[in-house]
C-alpha cells in the first residue's frame, strides 16, 4: 500500500470514529421505500395553498483512485421551483449546474390531474427506469457516487421531451407511467463520414439528448409499474422501446439507427435499522453490426447489470439521525453480446463492490465515505480501487 493509500486510510478511519461519537441535535428522518418521494414528487404533493414552491439539491465530492491524484468537485447543484396554477394544474422545473461550469434544465414539465388516479404530464420528464434515475437525491441513495449500473446501462440522469400519464390506484397498491418520449440521437453526418453517439464502453449515453434541439422521426414508449402492497416493500417493473433518432441527412442510410428493447427490475425493502436494495437492467439492441459498419463503432447489441446491496443503521432505533454501514456489490457488462464479427471487449464486463458509511446529521443532510474494489473480466486487469467522501444536501 503506498503512503498516500495508507494516509487516506486513516483519514477514513478518523472520520468513521469522529462521527460515531458525534452529538449534533436529532430530527426525525422517514426512510420508508413505500412513501419515498424524489423532488418533482415532493413538489408536486407539499404546494398545496401556496402559489410557488422552492427547493435545491446538491453534492460535493472527492475521489482518490489507488496511486493517482484526487478530484475535489461540486458535482451539482440543482434548483427547484415549483408552482400551482389552480387545483389540478402545477408546473416543476429543475435547473442544474455541473461542475461549475455547466448549466442544464434536468426537468419541465406541466401536471394535470383529470381525476384522483389519473394525471396528464408533458414536457422534459425523467424516464422511469430502475431507481436512481427518478431518485438520484444525494440523501436518498447510499454510497458517494451512483452505482455504476445507473450510469454506464441506464444512462442516469435520463431525460427527455415527451407526454403521458402517471398516477396511482391505492385500492390494489400499485402506481403507474406511461410515457411517450423521443429516442437517442444515434448517428451524425461528421464531414462527409458518418459518425457515431453510441460507444461500447458505455452502450446509450452518448445519445441522451436532454431537450437541447432534439430531433424526433419514432417517438419511444416508456412504462413503470411499482407495486406496494407489502409492508416495508416497494417492488418495480419498467419497460422502454422504440428506435434511435439520426440526423436528417443521414436517417435513410443503411445502419443509421438501432432499435432499443430495455427491461427492468427493482426493489426496495425497509424494516427497523435494515434497508436493502436492488435492480436488474436488461436492454436488447437491434442492428448493431450494420450501425457499427457505418460508423466503425464498437456498441454491443446486449447490455445488462445488476446489483445488490444492504444497509444497518447503527444508531439505536430511537435515536432520530441515521448512520448507515453498507455494501454494495454490482456487476454490469456493455458487451453482455455482440453481433458479426465484433468480439466481446472484457473490459466492458466489470464489477465493483463498495461498502462505507452514509452518515444523515438531519433531514436532508448527509455525510459520505466509503471505498470501491473496482474490477473487469480482462485477466490480470489492473482498475484502480476508490476512495470517496461527500456531502450532499436537498431540501
Amino acid at each position: 500500500m503506498t503512503s498516500k493509500m495508507k494516509k487516506l486510510t486513516l483519514l477514513f478511519a478518523i472520520l468513521i470514529v469522529s462521527i460515531s461519537y458525534a452529538q449534533t441535535a436529532q430530527d426525525s428522518i422517514t426512510f420508508d421505500p413505500q412513501k419515498q418521494l424524489n423532488a418533482a414528487q415532493r413538489l408536486l404533493s407539499g404546494n398545496y395553498g401556496k402559489a410557488v414552491t422552492v427547493g435545491a439539491y446538491g453534492e460535493i465530492t472527492y475521489n482518490q483512485p489507488e496511486a493517482q491524484n484526487g478530484e475535489m468537485d461540486v458535482q451539482r447543484l440543482v434548483l427547484l421551483f415549483g408552482y400551482k396554477f389552480n387545483d389540478k394544474t402545477q408546473f416543476v422545473t429543475e435547473v442544474e449546474l455541473e461542475h461549475v461550469e455547466e448549466v442544464f434544465v434536468e426537468q419541465a414539465f406541466v401536471n394535470y390531474a383529470i381525476a384522483p388516479n389519473v394525471s396528464l404530464r408533458g414536457g422534459l420528464m425523467l424516464v422511469p427506469m430502475g431507481i436512481v434515475n427518478e431518485f438520484h437525491e444525494p440523501t436518498t441513495f447510499n454510497g458517494v457516487e451512483r452505482p455504476a449500473v445507473d450510469n454506464v446501462i441506464i444512462p442516469t440522469t435520463w431525460r427527455e421531451i415527451g407526454v403521458g400519464v402517471t398516477g396511482r390506484f391505492n385500492e390494489i397498491s400499485l402506481g403507474y407511467q406511461a410515457y411517450v418520449f423521443n429516442g437517442f440521437k444515434s448517428t451524425f453526418d461528421d464531414n462527409g463520414g458518418i459518425s457515431g453517439y453510441l460507444k461500447g464502453s458505455n452502450g446509450l449515453r452518448g445519445g441522451r439528448q436532454k431537450a437541447i434541439k432534439s430531433t424526433v422521426d419514432s417517438p419511444t414508449l416508456s412504462t413503470k409499474f411499482d407495486y406496494y402492497g407489502i409492508p416495508g416493500l416497494r417492488l418495480g417493473l419498467a419497460g422502454y422501446f422504440g428506435k434511435t433518432q439520426a440526423a436528417d441527412e443521414v436517417e435513410d442510410i443503411d445502419g443509421a439507427n438501432i432499435g432499443i428493447s430495455m427491461i427492468g427490475l427493482d426493489a426496495r425493502y425497509a424494516y427497523q435499522r435494515f434497508t436493502a436494495r436492488g435492480q436488474f437492467i436488461h436492454a436488447s439492441l437491434s442492428d448493431t453490426e450494420a450501425y457499427n459498419n457505418l460508423t466503425g463503432g464498437d456498441l454491443g447489441s446486449a447490455l445488462q447489470g445488476w446489483y445488490l446491496e444492504g444497509a444497518y443503521n447503527l444508531l439505536p432505533q430511537e435515536k432520530q439521525q441515521r448512520l448507515f454501514a453498507f455494501l454494495r456489490y454490482e456487476q454490469y457488462d456493455t458487451h453482455a453480446k455482440t453481433d458479426g464479427t465484433l468480439p466481446r471487449n472484457d473490459a466492458y464486463n466489470r464489477k465493483d463492490i463498495t461498502t462505507g458509511l452514509s452518515y444523515h446529521i438531519a433531514p436532508g443532510v448527509v455525510l459520505k465515505g466509503d471505498y470501491q474494489f473496482r474490477d473487469n473480466a480482462v485477466s490480470g486487469a489492473d482498475v484502480s480501487n476508490r476512495l470517496n467522501f461527500g456531502i450532499g444536501v436537498w431540501f
